[in-house]
């Protein structure tokens, strides 16, 4: 079958040449078609049950995507003149921003903001800003009045009157346009038309929520690139060093960088953009590439050692290396394409892209490469500097293949059982969703997380809330102890630590009927008389957020401090336990809507699906590999050490801080992928040595070393070195990948030369110690 497919394949090297640059040129015009796609609602896990609570009482509460945007007076406080010109031209500007529910923008502009107070005849109330309002020390102590009175302190001006809040929704869906929002051009306008317009000496402009979180990680894209040229250019220069030619250099890394120009191309294709978090996934697939391509020069270069011409040389290397290859890269996709079991839009997207990436690769570097190769003609000068360059390494595989011996190889087998136990001890401290205050994407010191950091501390709620929504019987807010159980609800949920204000029906209830007794505090209570309880509730609206129109669904709405993951495992849990022993047939509380009832409800899906992934992809490799050597010892071999690096990256993670995600998800199947890569490429070769040839462990594993132990190895250090430098880059989250991928380059490679050896004098030592033939 593979002779078969060599004679197509070399019998056809034009035709196939051809197809290759028209197919080529296409998915660099669709590639050009590209565009960013980000979007709030594919980050949704929408079928777990939080979610249904959010998306079935959405229209009438609001989403989670929320937009807050702070004024803050730089001296002074905000009852100036020029503060409150701002203030209003701020409010107009949000007010007319593409994708606003113009519904759910507040200020103390707008007229859903208002006071009561009480007077000799009962309540009064108006507009926290008169309608005739001009900026005159008159109208601003009145104004100033009116905050007072309206309770709006602490959540719509600072608690120290230095800054004030405009808040609003957005939808997924521009009512202008009747198209998807887009959030880049949300984010532009936000810079544009507001914090440039309006930020002098005097004011200052602090804007916080996904839309301007995705233009800024949008923004730190370009760093990408960037860095993916830093990457190129090393990867470069490392692969020369190993090849000692030009055109051997650039032909692995041209097909790679053709892999990631079909990849991207597939995915305008089908319908798909990149989204802002896929971003570092082309360089996935051109690392993936750079491994296979670099595989393929290697078992050219050993034959052009060994005297073959150029094409016997790439007919050679294809026909060893085709199944192997294909081997290795189906693992890849099917590693790539069990990210699908969890069920967030956003993942599934990257999986999806990621598997069109790895594909794409069987195409362009074990057919497109060698076919290449096969027009490179070798001189003398080139064997040379091979034989040269093979005398150099010699004492190092020499050293090396000691693994195999007994004494080092058991050595090396109690070392991995000492690092599984501390990964083993660590792994289990990883936390999942956020480690990290502000948008973890982003570093602490970013313009984003600044202002994340002034707006939680000038007001009492932030853009991090936790919608939990109690469902009652119609009417419900005018029973007593209805009111009274969410009262309560509302108190422990204040006492939990993490969280920094809540805000509920029953609490705004009491003011009122303070207020119809002089505002006595001793009357700040729920009134068990009905007709009493519906003089507290008849004056508050539905505006609030607070209830709905027949007052049978009472949100409680929990600000929290931030959106670690260990602050919003303590906020479910508590409502989980008090939900459990509360629940009734008149009243049942229910998780949860806000953006951080998303995050937690990511965070579960993720923490469920993360070992069904992983075992599904460990067993799609171990049949693989039991498909392709027939032998549970050869399985054996592969599969030990890469589980042996998946418990270490969750053991580094979780040292390093780095909690698992969205974003660092795709890092675990990347590293069983890459390291399948390495295990399947060492032991084809070995177990050829040890078959065909009749060599001993020792002798084998030697060979080995010098035909394909070298590729591994450049490849391994060449990968790690390019990633290690997104350590410097702006985003948080690509420093986080490259920390991570670096490690699992460094830790496959090691457990791929070192481990898998000292595995196979276990498993087959002791059957065949056979001499070199």
């Amino acid at each position: 079958m593979l002779a078969k497919i060599e004679n197509v394949v070399f019998g056809n090297r034009k035709i196939i040449l051809g197809l290759f640059l028209l197919a080529t040129i296409f998915m660099a015009y669709q590639t050009s078609l590209l565009r960013i796609d980000a979007g709030f609602e594919k980050q949704l896990p929408l079928k777990h049950p939080y979610m249904q609570t959010f998306v079935e009482h959405k229209e009438e509460f609001g989403g989670a995507n929320r937009l807050l945007i702070a004024v803050r007076a730089k001296e002074g406080d905000i009852f100036t003149p020029d503060f409150f010109s701002t203030m209003k031209a701020v409010t107009d500007e949000v007010f007319f921003l593409p994708g606003v529910n113009r519904s759910t923008v507040r200020s103390i502009f707008t007229p859903n903001v208002r006071f009561i107070e009480i007077v000799e005849g009962g309540f009064s109330g108006g507009n926290v800003i008169p309608a005739e309002f001009t900026p005159t020390p008159e109208y601003l102590a009145e104004v100033r009045e009116n905050i007072l009175k309206s309770g709006i302190v602490g959540r719509l001006v600072a608690d120290d009157f230095t800054t004030a809040m405009v808040s609003a929704q957005l939808v997924e869906i521009d009512p202008a346009t009747g198209e998807r929002l887009d959030y880049l051009k949300v984010a532009e306008q936000l810079e544009a038309k507001i914090r440039e317009r309006f930020v002098d000496d005097e004011i200052d402009i602090h804007i916080i929520g996904f839309a301007k979180a995705v233009g800024d990680i949008a923004d730190g894209a370009l760093g990408v690139v960037l860095f993916f040229g830093i990457a190129f250019l090393i990867t470069a220069a490392i692969v020369y060093l190993f090849t000692h030619s030009v055109r051997m250099t650039l032909l692995p890394l041209l097909c790679s960088l053709v892999a990631v120009v079909w990849n991207m191309g597939l995915l305008t294709l089908f319908g798909f953009g990149l989204d802002p978090m896929s971003i570092l996934v082309p360089f996935l697939v051109f690392a993936i590439g750079v491994s296979h391509g670099v595989q393929m020069i290697n078992a050219v270069g050993a034959e052009v050692f060994d005297g073959a011409d150029n094409v016997t040389a790439s007919r050679t290397a294809f026909r060893r290396l085709l199944l192997p290859g294909g081997v290795a890269l189906l693992s890849d996709t099917i590693g790539f394409l069990t990210i699908l079991l969890i069920e967030i839009r956003i993942i599934q997207e990257l999986a999806i892209t990621a598997s069109l990436g790895v594909m794409v690769i069987i195409l362009t570097n074990l057919i497109l490469l060698p076919i290449l190769l096969s027009y490179i003609k070798h001189g003398e000068g080139y064997r040379k500097r091979m034989h040269e360059g093979a005398k150099r390494r010699e004492p190092l595989w020499r050293f090396l293949s000691r693994v195999a011996d007994p004494k080092v190889a058991m050595g090396s087998i109690a070392c991995a059982l000492l690092l599984l136990a501390w990964g083993l001890y660590e792994a289990p401290n990883l936390k999942i969703g956020d480690i990290h205050a502000g948008v973890p994407e982003l570093r602490q010191d970013s313009r984003y997380n600044v202002d994340t950091a002034v707006i939680t501390d000038k007001f009492a709620i932030g853009v991090d809330v936790i919608t939990t929504i109690v469902e009652t019987v119609p009417d419900g807010c005018i029973e007593h102890d209805i009111m009274d159980r969410i009262d309560r609800f509302q108190w422990q949920m204040s006492n939990v630590p993490g969280v920094q204000s809540t805000i509920s029906m029953p609490q705004v209830a009491k003011v009122i009927n303070a207020g119809w007794n002089e505002g006595n505090p001793k009357w700040r209570v729920l009134p068990r008389n009905p007709q009493t309880m519906v003089q507290a509730v008849s004056s508050i609206e539905t505006s609030t957020g607070l209830l709905n129109k027949d007052c049978s669904v009472l949100p409680v709405l929990i600000f929290t401090e931030d959106h670690k993951a260990e602050t919003i495992e303590r906020v479910i849990d508590a409502v989980k336990v008090f939900a459990a022993e509360n629940n009734s047939e008149r009243h049942t509380f229910r998780l949860a809507t806000g953006n951080v009832g998303v995050m937690a409800a990511t965070n579960e899906v993720v923490q469920a699906a993360q070992t069904e992934m992983l075992l599904w992809i460990y067993a799609a490799i171990i049949v693989l590999c039991f498909a392709t050597f027939r032998s549970w010892r050869a399985t054996l071999c592969i599969v030990l050490p890469l589980s042996l690096v998946s418990v270490l990256g969750y053991a580094v993670m979780s040292v390093l801080g780095i909690g698992l995600k969205i974003s660092t998800l795709p890092v675990a199947a990347l590293g069983v992928g890459i390291g399948v890569d390495y295990g399947i490429y060492i032991f084809s070769r070995f177990r050829t040595l040890l078959n065909e040839k009749a060599m001993g462990l020792h002798e084998a594993y030697e060979e080995t070393l010098r035909v394909t132990g070298s590729a591994v190895l450049i490849t391994g250090l060449t990968l790690a070195i390019s990633v290690s430098t997104w350590a410097f880059s702006a985003l948080k989250f690509q420093a986080d990948m490259g920390v991570l991928l670096a490690f699992m380059f460094l830790a496959n490679m090691l457990g791929a030369l070192l481990l898998l050896p000292a595995l196979a004098f276990v498993v087959y030592g002791f059957i065949r110690r056979k001499p070199t033939a």
